[in-house]
């Protein structure tokens, strides 16, 4: 398999990663595009990749071209590369917000791939929602599963608009979790646990608590349940999650990351 990367971001990084450490490809059948020459640098000397700070020399005489640049940019991206890609060259776009039908229309091309991976891909516990073109062949739909399956899970969905819904939970998920971890950590500060100690407290907690749910079949609310004691400290705990309005305030930041995938679609 040979593949071009259009972009040489973090997510593109992790999934250079991926495809190198499954033995999906090998370095010198990897070309990274991007224009900041430190970073293709960086990229070069990590993998052992080839670079270039030409799209079209990127994508010449590749199987996959990974799109991997942010939204706002696509346009110049597309007027460089319209008309330089071959028909069966396939396009696996990682743009959030982007369609697959922008996507078709900008570079003339019909083999197209979209996908919502996560940062947790770089550890390769990520999870990847995905779609692709009636114009891509079940071969093609085997290695992008076999690429994906590298950074975690992936979810193929038959219709596109999941992809968005996707991006408000699970592509900008991470940031979410981060930010309650971090929140935690610094209220056991507060009560006067060392953070180091708090911080372990709180990651194993977190980690150990996901692992059970996913082991135990039980539905989440059951799960609470056993944990909380009528009267106890927990059920003074979720009081004030309740009165904080915490499950409003995570609906509230899904749908407006789902809205905002919707606009860049559109701009």
């Amino acid at each position: 398999m040979k593949i071009a990367f259009i972009g040489a971001g973090v997510m593109a990084e992790a999934i250079i990663s991926g495809i190198i450490s499954n033995g999906l490809a090998k370095p010198d059948d990897i070309t990274a595009s991007d224009i900041s020459q430190i970073r293709l640098a960086e990229l070069g000397s990590r993998y052992g990749l080839q670079t270039t700070s030409s799209n079209q020399e990127a994508v010449k005489g590749k199987d996959i071209a990974v799109l991997s640049v942010k939204p706002q940019v696509f346009k110049s991206i597309a007027d460089d590369l319209r008309g330089r890609l071959d028909y069966e060259q396939l396009v696996l776009s990682i743009m959030a917000g982007i369609k697959i039908d922008t996507i078709n229309m900008l570079l003339t091309h019909k083999s197209i791939v979209r996908v919502m991976p996560n940062t947790p891909a770089q550890i390769g516990e990520g999870i990847s929602v995905w779609a692709a073109t009636d114009s891509v062949r079940q071969p093609q739909k085997d290695v992008v599963q076999s690429v994906l399956a590298a950074l975690g899970k992936e979810i193929y969905v038959d219709d596109e608009k999941y992809i968005d819904m996707a991006t408000a939970i699970s592509g900008s998920g991470p940031a979410y979790v981060f930010m309650i971890l971090e929140s935690l950590i610094d209220a056991g500060v507060h009560i006067g646990l060392p953070r180091q100690t708090a911080a372990e407290l709180v990651m194993q907690t977190m980690l150990g608590s996901i692992r059970f749910a996913q082991g135990s079949g039980k539905h989440l609310a059951e799960l609470r349940d056993m944990v909380t004691s009528p009267g106890g400290t927990t059920a003074e705990g979720l009081l004030k999650l309740e009165e904080g309005e915490l499950r409003a305030v995570l609906t509230q930041a899904v749908v407006a990351a789902y809205e905002k995938a919707q606009s860049l679609g559109k701009e």
